[in-house]
């Protein structure tokens, strides 16, 4: 470990949002509660330190394997009304955590968490927010190495201002979180709101592990769904793409157009009615279909946005 110069002990609260995750979850209980009593007697943090779960309305076990290991001081619990999706989970634990510092991370162990000790280090050289960053994804299948890659890469040509090879490991201090907290947006996608923060932010690398146990809670489709938020939650690129679309469709249909007439006019050989039905048909039909798709996908963000539901309710805590 760096020699680092510390002038105040912090609380320090590990959040982690949680979704069916019930073979993995005693393995992390163990390593975290070993990690977190270590930098304990090494006076890095407080002994008011906890770690907080956060059950995402799994229908397996896991609520009942946090009510156990509540029974520990170190850890604390939130069970959500209902499944609310790995973002809201994991606001709702930074929003209730009661730490100086907070770092999320995911229970599946595939994030180094000896990768916290290098974070906590970070904050007391100043600054807000840390990052964890991937330094290679060794781990990974080639499919998935090239669409993780080529998300981060999309969302950076959008406009969308993200750290390459980061998730949601991450530490913010409570002045980053509060700052976090007068985000409101429904459509919530922290990996570019933290990022909206402006805070003074570093980065720390760590080689990231194969799933301890279970299944990923993030397949391609919610992938995709997530790159999608990131994209119209962000960036007005796709809707100015239409235009430019549409100005590009009105010259190759004025081209075509043209090359219609003149083939009609000092030509025989035009088929009566081709160009003007089936040209039209196809291109502006298609266009008209995309340009309508994407126009929706803001216009349901928009609708969710004005009811301003709760983006979260809390059924019952443990260990508080």
């Amino acid at each position: 470990m760096s020699e680092v110069q510390i002038p105040k002990v912090v609380n320090l609260s590990v959040v982690i949002p949680c979704y069916n995750e019930e073979e993995v979850l005693p393995e992390t209980i163990k390593r975290l509660g070993q990690l977190i009593d270590s930098m304990i007697e090494e006076q890095l943090i407080s002994e008011e330190s906890s770690i907080w779960f956060v059950d995402d309305g799994s229908r397996d076990k896991t609520w009942s394997l946090i009510e156990e290991a509540s029974q520990n001081t170190l850890f604390r619990g939130i069970k959500l009304s209902r499944n609310k999706g790995h973002q809201y989970a994991l606001l709702a634990g930074l929003e209730n955590a009661d730490g100086d510092v907070l770092v999320s991370i995911d229970a599946d162990l595939q994030d180094d968490i000896s990768v916290i000790r290098a974070m906590v280090e970070e904050y007391y050289k100043g600054n807000d927010i840390v990052y964890g960053v991937r330094s290679e994804r060794g781990s990974d299948t080639f499919f998935k190495r090239f669409t993780a890659e080529s998300y981060y890469r999309v969302l950076k040509r959008f406009g969308v201002d993200v750290v390459f090879n980061h998730a949601d490991f991450r530490l913010m201090s409570r002045r980053a979180v509060e700052a976090l907290s007068d985000y409101r947006e429904v459509n919530l996608f922290l990996r570019g709101v933290v990022r909206e923060i402006g805070f003074p932010s570093t980065q720390v690398e760590y080689a990231r592990s194969e799933r301890f146990a279970g299944e990923s809670k993030y397949p391609l489709k919610k992938m995709l769904a997530l790159a999608v938020d990131g994209i119209t939650s962000f960036s007005p690129v796709p809707l100015r793409m239409i235009a430019v679309l549409g100005f590009l469709v009105f010259l190759f249909s004025s081209f075509i157009a043209a090359w219609a007439l003149w083939t009609r006019l000092f030509t025989d050989q035009a088929v009566p009615g081709w160009a003007s039905s089936v040209l039209p048909m196809y291109i502006l039909g298609g266009i008209q279909l995309l340009s309508l798709g994407v126009i929706g996908e803001y216009i349901a963000k928009i609708f969710m946005e004005v009811k301003a539901r709760p983006r979260y309710l809390i059924d019952k805590c443990v260990g508080l």
